[in-house]
């Protein structure tokens, strides 16, 4: 196991999901939440992908399979826990976005029925 191709697939699906969180807060200031649910599903697969391969290097390592010290690597840990972070913010904010947008659109529904009296 070469321990810097671990950690580039980890980082580069680890970027991959955290693009797809950066979009799916894009869609949610635009009120487009089923377009935002999908796109934090896809950051939530690629997330998992970069865990998966760390999870193997570590199982690897603590069976006792030498590995040599990779600064790249721990930038990949940090890397996965980052986007891991902001997955988990961006998923507890799509309820938030989702509330305000229907309180919204009540308020507009009351004014406008306010004004056709």
């Amino acid at each position: 196991m070469n321990i810097n191709q671990v950690a580039m697939n980890v980082i580069m699906n680890a970027c991959q999901g955290r693009d797809k969180v950066d979009e799916a807060i894009e869609k949610m200031a635009k009120n487009r939440f089923e377009e935002a649910k999908n796109l934090l599903k896809d950051a939530e697969e690629y997330i998992l992908k970069a865990h998966v391969a760390q999870t193997q290097v570590i199982q690897s390592q603590a069976a006792g399979e030498d590995m040599e010290y990779s600064l790249l690597f721990i930038h990949a840990q940090d890397t996965i826990m980052t986007s891991n972070s902001e997955l988990r913010i961006a998923q507890h904010i799509l309820p938030v976005f989702e509330a305000q947008y229907k309180t919204i659109q009540i308020m507009k529904e009351e004014k406008e029925n306010e004004f056709s009296k």
